[in-house]
């Protein structure tokens, strides 16, 4: 309910934000302004998308989603890095625009104030969505604290492009300004990508991880043969490892059972977020298969 309420308290923000950054520059003028209302629309429906889908993937799972809808903030961040790049891209054209027809900006000074309130707003609110991201491992919510973060800056980038207008009268600035913000947002949305993409086709785990895991399989070493097999894997925020144990022929079941419960408990304290799947194996079985 209170991650819900916190992405819900991005759509609100960016509605806000969106509404003022678009009447503003309409009646500036400034291709820097509406540059940065296309990139909060986008903002806005990259929030609607992180609110959807954290309700979605919070859904336990069930017959048609065995494994749980944990891949929807994968979907979700993906689409939104997409977003991104359209917004970079038509920042781009709409900037080369203004720089081959220039005008002159009206009221220069009112768009410097709407930049930084519609800046000061998305800072405290990305903050809160963060903060929210990093308790409950979302990547949707994390995706959509990055573009806050973003349209904190590129709004601060476009307040300055404003205010050296009214100073210099340098109107060029404005569309030159709403070019490098394109380009960062564009990097940006590259670094997430590599963060959302790889789970929908099911990356292993970061090896450090792995390896942590595989260090408590080891801590248990005198009570079995061998590990093979062994695979992991992210869906949105829950992880999942799956791993042959070889054990003595003429281990009681009762034994075996017991040491796959206490292996689970191990790594499930250290990966709360993990499903860990244990396939036990006699050691004449494996033999035989050889």
């Amino acid at each position: 309910m209170r991650t819900s309420k916190i992405a819900f308290l991005s759509v609100m923000s960016n509605t806000f934000v969106v509404a003022i950054k678009i009447v503003v520059g309409l009646i500036t003028g400034s291709v820097a302004v509406l540059s940065e209302a296309i990139h909060s629309s986008l903002d806005l429906m990259a929030s609607l998308i992180a609110f959807f889908s954290v309700r979605i993937s919070k859904k336990p799972a069930d017959s048609v989603h065995p494994y749980g809808h944990g891949k929807v903030e994968n979907v979700s961040g993906t689409i939104e890095t997409i977003l991104i790049f359209v917004a970079g891209i038509w920042i781009i054209y709409e900037c080369v625009h203004k720089i081959m027809h220039p005008e002159p900006l009206q009221l220069p000074m009112l768009g410097v104030v709407v930049m930084v309130v519609g800046a000061t707003i998305n800072f405290i609110v990305s903050k809160v969505v963060r903060k929210e991201a990093d308790r409950v491992h979302s990547v949707a919510m994390k995706s959509n604290a990055l573009h806050l973060l973003t349209d904190v800056y590129t709004s601060l980038g476009v307040a300055v492009s404003l205010l050296l207008v009214s100073l210099t009268g340098w109107y060029i600035l404005d569309s030159i300004i709403g070019m490098v913000l394109a380009i960062y947002i564009m990097i940006e949305a590259f670094k997430l990508m590599k963060e959302t993409f790889p789970p929908l086709i099911d990356s292993r785990l970061a090896e450090h991880e792995e390896a942590g895991v595989l260090a408590i399989i080891e801590s248990f070493n005198q009570e079995y043969i061998e590990v093979h097999d062994f695979r992991t894997r992210r869906s949105g925020p829950q992880e999942y490892i799956d791993f042959h144990l070889v054990v003595a022929s003429d281990t009681k079941i009762g034994d075996v059972h017991d040491l796959c419960d206490r292996m689970e408990e191990k790594i499930e304290k250290e990966f709360p977020r993990a499903e860990v799947f244990i396939h036990p194996e006699p050691e004449d079985e494996v033999q035989n298969n050889k």
